[in-house]
């Protein structure tokens, strides 16, 4: 057998790791985004035990995640368009200061209106490290033999990864705040960002080239080619259309089909943190707290599993196809949910079958955003995914909340499933107008 077939029926994840310079960027893509799952939790552990105040804490939690949303895809615009080693160093070394000022601040009980200004500045340093990353898969990918089911398989495994990252991240946070200090969990994660993000941005063989980088190569501007990639002659990222639009991109918002799916993913994105508060209170009125962190890992434990084997498989049909099936499994295993609340050792079975859905949904949503979004646009709409996602969660959780005042945790158990479902007309939705498309 030849070496390039020897090649191609190796595992794709080893596929993925043969590339040069794809572990470097992935595992210091990984340990930089640590903070996505425990600076929120952080500030609500951090603010409770010093203010003794669970208003304030979930508000100020709220308020960071608010402005991070806001800020997220024009940050990665800016990515795009200047590249990520350039814009990086700058954001990365803000980011890491306002985290600092932060947990600092928490660490001598400033004033809380003070501490509020301080969560929101915080927020609006944040960018996205997943999609930074997604963005670098798909250009080392370039050329590669079958690169299409190997970019499946990379944001199967990004998915993956996501998941052990909010697997890990909740417990860590929790066990520095009960058994280290109570504001510690702010530091270790600001820690990993500035280190992560460090080596990141230090690796330039597989970033992308910029927009300006592009057109000063075509003699066409005058951006500075410093941070180039070395690979050399154009390929599937070139910019011809950007020749015609003088440098000035559009809003990947106006290309057709990306505004539905930001929706579904607002709409599906709810149901987890209405499973998530809805659980809790369920937990806690049995008097077994103790177990809730285990209980929640179940979902992502299913996740990542769900991840693993996707990425190891190539679904024939269309991506938005696959969406609508993901979708109405998922409300099925949420009806499960209800059914199952009040038996723990079956609630948890039933999570871990329903998580192998969840990676899968998020994996084929970037998989649309490549087809919908020009090569050079990728980061930015990746980017409005995670956006959307995180206003979902939001809302979900608000909506919860009052469910839960109102009703109590066996009506706030239907919201997931009500969520999802609702989701799936709008998937069709936008499956129809991508085939216009």
């Amino acid at each position: 057998m030849s070496a390039s077939a020897t090649t191609v029926n190796a595992s794709p994840y080893a596929r993925l790791f043969r590339i040069p310079g794809a572990k470097a960027f992935c595992v210091s893509g990984a340990v930089a985004r640590l903070p996505i799952s425990m600076m929120s939790l952080g500030i609500v552990l951090a603010l409770n035990h010093l203010y003794d105040n669970w208003t304030v804490a979930g508000t100020m939690s709220a308020v960071y995640v608010f402005a991070l949303s806001c800020v997220t895809p024009f940050y990665a615009r800016a990515f795009d368009r200047f590249g990520q080693r350039r814009v990086g160093r700058i954001a990365l070394a803000v980011q890491v200061v306002s985290m600092l000022a932060f947990a600092f601040a928490a660490l001598v009980r400033v004033p809380i209106p003070l501490l509020f200004a301080l969560a929101v500045v915080m927020g609006l340093t944040q960018f996205s490290f997943g999609a930074l990353v997604r963005t670098r898969w798909a250009y080392a990918l370039r050329g590669v033999e079958d690169g299409e089911a190997l970019l499946n398989t990379a944001y199967a495994m990004e998915a993956a990864i996501d998941e052990v990252v909010f697997i890990l991240g909740p417990i860590l946070a929790a066990w520095l705040a009960t058994s280290v200090h109570p504001v510690s969990q702010l530091f270790v994660p600001t820690l990993a960002c500035g280190i992560g993000g460090a080596v990141f941005f230090s690796l330039k063989s597989t970033q992308p080239p910029a927009m300006v980088e592009t057109v000063d190569v075509s003699g066409v501007g005058a951006g500075a080619a410093a941070d180039r990639p070395t690979s050399g002659k154009a390929d599937s990222l070139s910019l011809d259309p950007l020749r015609r639009q003088s440098a000035r991109p559009r809003s990947v918002l106006l290309y057709g089909g990306v505004l539905p799916l930001l929706i579904v993913f607002v709409v599906f994105n709810m149901s987890f943190t209405a499973f998530d508060v809805s659980i809790t209170a369920s937990i806690k009125s049995m008097g077994l707290e103790g177990f809730l962190g285990l209980q929640l890992a179940m979902f992502a434990l299913g996740s990542c599993i769900g991840a693993i084997v996707f990425g190891s498989r190539q679904l024939k049909g269309s991506h938005w196809g696959h969406m609508v099936m993901f979708l109405c499994l998922l409300a099925v295993g949420y009806v499960g949910f209800r059914l199952a609340m009040d038996n723990l050792l079956l609630l948890g079975a039933v999570e871990i079958l329903t998580g192998l859905f969840v990676s899968p949904l998020f994996t084929t949503g970037n998989l649309i955003v490549k087809d919908l979004v020009p090569a050079e646009s990728l980061t930015e709409g990746l980017s409005w995914v995670t956006t959307a996602g995180t206003v979902g969660t939001s809302i979900g959780s608000s909506v919860a909340g009052i469910t839960l005042d109102a009703a109590g945790p066996h009506v706030g158990m239907l919201l997931p499933a009500t969520f999802t479902a609702c989701a799936v007309p709008l998937a069709l939705l936008g499956w129809v107008l991508a085939k216009r498309r």
